[in-house]
């Protein structure tokens, strides 16, 4: 059995980081933040995995 991917909303990865909404977007316009899946014509979700990785790739880098 495939296990079920978690999305998260623009406001939920904003609270995740402490960051506001318009950062969040220009960050994903600069090419900081991993790419957003469409999940419908007015839905925007980041993969909970894809965040977690992104994460993971920054912590090394600062290191």
């Amino acid at each position: 059995m495939q296990e079920q991917a978690t999305f998260l909303k623009d406001t939920e990865a904003c609270n995740r980081y402490g960051v506001a909404r318009s950062t969040w977007w220009r960050w994903l316009s600069e090419g900081v933040i991993p790419t957003p899946v469409k999940i419908g014509p007015r839905a925007t979700r980041w993969r909970l995995s894809d965040l977690e990785a992104w994460e993971t790739k920054r912590g090394e880098v600062a290191q």
